[in-house]
Parts: structure tokens; C-alpha cells; sequence
């Protein structure tokens, strides 16, 4: 519990004079549980490293029966975007409703060593916000036995909070604990149930095989690998085919753990007063996803159902995820701060966006700099860095069976041209454009052509003006960087992988000492 909670705690049950100073407590705060009748409970489910590919967003090889059931019975958005596409990032802008590059939490798991982050003065993390309007904050995997593996949780593990990775100095007391099992009677709670997601497949043949073991003792099969459908710059080869069927499975495994939510929610009779908000935290961890501006890395899927949200609809509209900060506040009758960023898109008087933008920044060692706008019709992305390779040296991408096996076939020559070209140019374009409707996995570079040049320019100023009026904080300095890097390398426990993380961010140090 938060300070003002433990005060009132030990004034309720004391005397006359203590009685006094609770009631003036309790005017000049409120009651922790003076909740207005009718608020409902607010839960998320956040999922890590998934892209839309659910039934009810056409994905066709396999079903996903309880999200589709979700979508039937709420409200689907098919164009929501990530504001960043790699975890900690979006979470630090998740929390805040606000751009991960305005706050200065735009560098990946960075703010955790000698090198701190603070929040803005006034920006708070909503938690602390529930908090304060009388909410219980939990934030857990939903269910007392599975974790958020969906596996049986680890007798160490059973009070553990679940996820947060955020890129700058917070208070875990903002979260009361990991289970909304654990509040007052009737009091409303702000849940986040944190799911391993597209994580649970793994990297490597080892862990291949385990979840396939998971897999088939908890839904009979896996997904054939003859059946998958990859993105047209991937290879059609045994490797990729048996991860992206491991990933499917993920996305079957995360669908079967939120039916068994929702039917706790049923059975405790709290699903009509619940706001269920579902999504993912960027796209599928792959070459061109997760880490990357592509819509393999920044689109997610957005599910809301419960009170006030209309049965079966589906909005088509653009809107990025630190909209559902907004969202969240309102619908359980908490003023959203004029700071945030994020906009409350089921507002009588929302307008839908034009635009929509995200940013990638250093990730783990990898430095660079990307910056993208999204309207109806087009995708603009600008590299900062532009000769610097898409698949530069990354300690965790390159431990990935996957890019191994890219590299591998890179290196042998045996990928296609289209594969060479959008992942082993040795040098990005400065400026990307992507007609959206015509080129949905964005291979076509428009930005040179003449018949484009219009939109090309109306892009380049919009992204110039949300630069300059969100104030984003671009590139770390020399210093900061170093101090990055080492916090991280003291972090990571395996002696070869620091090596290797090591040797990459020399490589880093050297192309920014050349201005490259």
C-alpha cells in the first residue's frame, strides 16, 4: 500500500484525537475507497512480441476462439500502432501516455544503472494515478495457476508482479500487488496481466522443441510449418517455416490463457463491470519486425469490451497505443492530465488522427535512429543513420536461430534478391515511402519517384513539426552511451554474450567517432 494508505490504515483505530486528524485526512485526500458507484474495473492484457495475427484479423492458419468472442462482443480497431516497437520503450510510454521520445525514455532498458531517468515534472505513471482515485493496481498474469507462460508458476514466483520495464526511476509500491484477488470489498482495481506472448517460442532449437512439448500437451497439436504464410522477404526455408508455426502456436497458447480469464472474471461476476483492453506490445520479434518501423514491427492489435463499448464494432481509424492511458483514466472517471500526450478515442468529441508516428532508438547496443509517420494513405520513415546496415551488429537479434540462419544464407549467397535487399543492403535510404494499401509489407520505396514527391514533402514536414513539438529527445550523447553500455554489460550474467555485446558496442563507439 501507498503512504497515504498505511496513515489512514493506523488512524482508523485510534483515539479521539487521531479520529480527528483521520477525518481531516480524509477531506484533504479522500478515502482510498471513495470510488463513485458504477466505475468499473479496468484491466489490460499486454502482450509481448505479437503481431494482428488473430482469426478476426484474417490470419487464416490458425483460430483464435476467444480473442474472436472478445472482438464479437466490443469494439476492434485494425490500424493501431505502436508509438516504439521494441518493450521497454513502449512500456514507458504505455504507462505514462505519453512519447517514449518526450519523456526521455526512448533508449531501450536504458535509466537502470549509474545512468538514472526521471519523469518529467507533473507526468506520473498511471498507476499511481488509479491509486490515488481509490483503485486497487495489480498487475500479474490474471490466473492463480499459470504464470505468464501459461505454465505452472514457480513457488518463488507466486507473489511477483508481473512486467514493467520501464526506462525510468519508478516506485513499486504504485502497484499494491499482483492480483486484484487481493482488495478491499468492492473496491475497483486497475489489473495488468502481463503474457510472454511471442517470447514463448524461443530462439534456438532447444527451445523449438520445448515449446512444441507445451504446445501439444495443452492444445493437442502444433501448427504444421507446410502451412504457414511468410512475409515475401523471408526465405521459404525449414528454419523460418517451423519458427513463424512456433509463433502461431504462441498466439494460440496467449488466446487459450485469455478465454481462462474471462471465465474467471464470469464466475467471480465481474465481467459486466470490467473494461477489458486488449494488446501487444509492438509486432512478432523477426528481421523486419519487432525493433523496426515496418508494420511487421509497430502494428498491434486493440481489442476493447465491456461497459459503454458497443458489441461488434470496428473502427478503422488510426490510433497509437499511448491513446489507451486516455482511454483508461476516463472510463474510470479520473481527470487526464493536460501533459498527456494520449487521447481518448471513444470521446462524443474525438476527432480520429491523420497522423500517427514512432520512433526507434538504441536497442541494447545497437545505436540508431528512426523516425516514422503513418496517415491513411502512406508510410514515411526516415533513417537518421543511413549508412548503417538494417541488420547491424545486435547481441540479442544475432542470437536468434533465425538471423543465423539469415546470415548463413546471406553469406552462401542462396537468399533471394528481394531478401538481399530490404535486409543485407550494406546502406538504408534516408527516406523511406510506403503506398499502405498497394504495398502492405512495405518493399516498394517510393520516396525516389517524381510522381510521389507531394506526399513525399507533406510527410517530411509533419514528422519535422511532431519532432520539433513533442520535443524528442534524439540520440544519446558519447558519454551516456558508454554509461549505457557498461550498465548493461555488468547486467548480463553470460561471459560470452557480454563479449560479444562488448565487442559490438566498439563497433558503435567507432561509427559515431566517424560520424557515421
Amino acid at each position: 500500500m501507498n503512504t497515504i494508505r498505511n496513515i489512514v490504515c493506523q488512524l482508523k483505530a485510534c483515539p479521539p484525537l487521531n479520529k480527528v486528524l483521520f477525518a481531516i485526512l480524509l477531506a484533504v485526500c479522500g478515502s482510498p475507497n471513495s470510488v463513485k458507484a458504477g466505475r468499473p474495473n479496468i484491466l489490460w492484457i499486454v502482450v509481448d512480441d505479437m503481431s494482428a495475427n488473430l482469426s478476426c484479423y484474417g490470419e487464416s492458419v490458425i483460430q483464435t476462439p476467444q480473442l474472436d468472442s472478445l472482438a464479437r462482443t466490443g469494439l476492434q480497431f485494425t490500424q493501431a500502432y505502436a508509438t516504439s516497437p521494441v518493450c521497454s520503450t513502449f512500456r514507458s510510454a504505455l504507462i505514462t501516455g505519453m512519447y517514449q521520445t518526450t519523456i526521455g525514455a526512448h533508449h531501450h532498458r536504458s535509466g537502470r544503472g549509474a545512468h538514472r531517468i526521471e519523469l518529467p515534472a507533473g507526468v506520473l505513471p498511471l498507476p499511481a494515478l488509479f491509486q490515488k482515485a481509490g483503485y486497487y493496481t495489480c498487475m500479474g498474469s490474471g490466473l492463480k495457476d499459470l504464470d505468464y507462460r501459461s505454465q505452472k508458476p514457480a513457488p518463488n514466483r507466486q507473489s511477483a508482479l508481473g512486467k514493467s520495464d520501464y526506462n525510468f526511476t519508478w516506485e513499486r509500491d504504485i502497484f499494491d500487488g499482483n492480483d486484484w484477488s487481493g482488495r478491499e470489498a468492492d473496491q475497483p482495481f486497475f489489473m495488468q496481466i502481463q503474457l510472454h506472448g511471442g517470447k514463448l517460442r524461443g530462439a534456438s532449437e532447444a527451445s523449438y522443441a520445448k515449446f512444441e512439448q507445451q504446445v501439444t500437451e495443452t492444445l493437442g497439436k502444433t501448427t504444421e510449418p507446410e502451412s504457414v504464410h511468410l512475409p515475401p522477404y523471408y526465405p521459404d526455408d525449414p528454419i523460418m517455416r517451423r519458427d513463424w508455426a512456433n509463433y502461431l502456436d504462441s498466439v494460440r497458447i496467449t488466446d487459450r490463457h485469455v478465454g481462462k480469464v474471462i471465465d474467471r472474471l464470469k464466475k467471480e461476476g465481474l465481467n459486466n463491470d470490467t473494461l477489458i483492453i486488449f494488446f501487444t506490445d509492438h509486432g512478432i520479434s523477426h528481421a523486419r519486425g519487432k525493433q523496426f518501423l515496418y508494420d511487421e514491427g509497430t502494428h498491434i492489435p486493440l481489442i476493447l469490451s465491456g461497459p459503454g463499448i458497443p458489441a461488434g464494432a470496428i473502427r478503422n481509424d488510426l490510433v497509437e497505443h499511448i491513446d489507451i492511458a486516455a482511454v483508461s483514466l476516463t472510463a474510470a472517471g479520473i481527470e487526464v492530465p493536460e501533459t498527456m500526450q494520449g487521447r481518448d478515442f471513444l470521446s462524443s468529441d474525438y476527432h480520429p488522427k491523420e497522423l500517427v508516428f514512432a520512433a526507434r532508438d538504441r536497442c541494447g547496443e545497437a545505436d540508431d535512429r528512426i523516425r516514422s509517420v503513418r496517415s491513411n494513405e502512406f508510410l514515411y520513415i526516415r533513417n537518421f543513420f543511413p549508412s548503417r546496415p538494417h541488420l547491424m551488429p545486435s547481441n540479442y537479434k544475432d542470437a536468434k536461430l533465425i538471423i543465423q540462419r539469415l546470415r548463413k544464407m546471406h553469406a552462401e549467397g542462396t537468399l533471394t534478391p528481394l531478401a538481399e535487399r530490404t535486409l543485407f543492403a550494406p546502406e538504408r535510404p534516408a527516406e523511406e515511402l510506403y503506398l499502405r494499401a498497394q504495398d502492405p509489407w512495405q518493399v516498394k520505396n517510393l520516396a525516389s519517384s517524381p510522381a510521389y514527391l507531394s506526399e513525399l514533402q507533406r510527410h517530411r514536414t509533419a514528422l519535422n513539426r511532431w519532432i520539433l513539438d513533442t520535443m524528442d529527445q534524439g540520440t544519446e550523447s558519447d558519454q551516456t552511451y558508454a554509461l549505457e553500455v557498461q550498465d548493461q554489460m555488468n547486467a548480463t550474467k553470460n561471459a560470452a554474450s557480454r563479449e560479444q555485446f562488448r565487442r559490438n558496442s566498439e563497433i558503435y563507439q567507432t561509427w559515431r567517432a566517424a560520424g557515421k
